[in-house]
């Protein structure tokens, strides 16, 4: 069965197609030069995490306390992340925590991080419409609605700003529920021979393509809509191994392409391990998708992923080394 969307094979020895470029408020992120040589050079763009919460699934990435979190965002842009992901609600079950005090966690500390980091890009992490438009106002340059237009208003808040915005996939989960026993069987006219584990990639692909089209509507310009299959959400292991298996055909949408899969549940079942040993597991995640064509992750560990996607890009022949001596000197 074909890839939905799927560009051309690449010749021998080729690297798969290079996903499409991010631009916010007109800046084309990735773009760099490489240090010995002053060269032009790609690479593809980490998205770190700063969670203003007390019981976020990874410790290190619980930073309620304003100082250690801005401390965190100036590590970031050191380390190399281009974008702050920032939010102010655990993902999962937990506690309720209502729009009023997701505002007061997330909106005075975006408008810090875009005093004192100006060079950053400020994402947030909400699918609330009120939280995004107060966000904006704040600075954001980004809303990232990891639970798929639940608020369907949030896309046109982006829009008439003109900010970027996510459109992600969660099977028509509400926000913050768990998946269970979700199943995403093939359509009625697939082919005979067809692989029944496409039937997650095929929903991922018209849903995600639905909803760009949508928010290029609302007004979001169209390179400031990311794409996310949003590993984990609305899917069990197996529904996240084959989405990554099958990164090219979601980067072929033609949208930037944003790879959520920093010690998510799925790496750590695949290989029977807690969130604070995922990250060998992640790193190797990062390594497929990225030669596959994605193009921006959300990271907890900025620095290793830096230097996997550096490593990658290089592969790909998308930049030069950082030098090159080895049987030259």
């Amino acid at each position: 069965m074909s890839d939905p969307g799927a560009a051309p094979a690449p010749g021998p020895g080729a690297a798969p197609p290079a996903g499409a470029a991010l631009v916010l408020r007109g800046r084309e992120l990735g773009l760099t030069r490489t240090p010995s040589t002053g060269l032009p050079a790609h690479r593809a763009v980490i998205m770190a995490i700063v969670n203003r919460t007390t019981d976020s699934f990874y410790a290190p990435a619980r930073l309620p306390d304003d100082a250690a979190a801005l401390d965190a965002a100036h590590r970031a842009w050191e380390a190399g992340a281009e974008i702050l992901d920032v939010g102010g609600v655990r993902a999962g079950v937990g506690p309720e925590v209502d729009e009023a005090e997701e505002i007061r966690r997330v909106v005075p500390f975006v408008a810090r991080v875009r005093a004192e980091v100006p060079d950053l890009m400020v994402s947030v992490d909400t699918w609330r419409a009120g939280v995004a438009r107060e966000a904006i106002a704040a600075g954001a340059d980004l809303i990232n609605d990891t639970w798929a237009g639940a608020d369907p208003h949030l896309v046109e808040v982006a829009g008439e700003a003109g900010v970027g915005v996510v459109c992600s996939h969660t099977g028509g989960a509400a926000p913050r529920t768990d998946p269970h026993r979700v199943t995403y069987p093939l359509p009625p006219d697939a082919p005979a021979d067809a692989d029944p584990r496409d039937g997650v990639l095929l929903d991922v692909v018209a849903t995600l393509r639905r909803e760009a089209a949508r928010a290029v509507e609302c007004g979001v310009p169209p390179a400031s809509v990311l794409v996310d299959p949003t590993h984990d959400f609305g899917k069990n292991t197996w529904h996240s191994l084959h989405l990554l298996r099958r990164t090219q055909a979601i980067a072929a949408l033609g949208y930037p392409l944003l790879m959520a899969l920093s010690r998510k549940d799925f790496v750590g079942e695949s290989l029977g391990l807690p969130p604070d040993e995922r990250l060998e597991g992640t790193l190797a995640a990062t390594a497929l998708a990225a030669w596959m064509g994605a193009r921006v992750f959300r990271a907890h560990d900025v620095a290793a992923t830096r230097r996997v996607l550096d490593l990658v890009a290089v592969v790909r022949d998308e930049a030069v080394p950082a030098q090159v001596l080895r049987g030259l000197a």
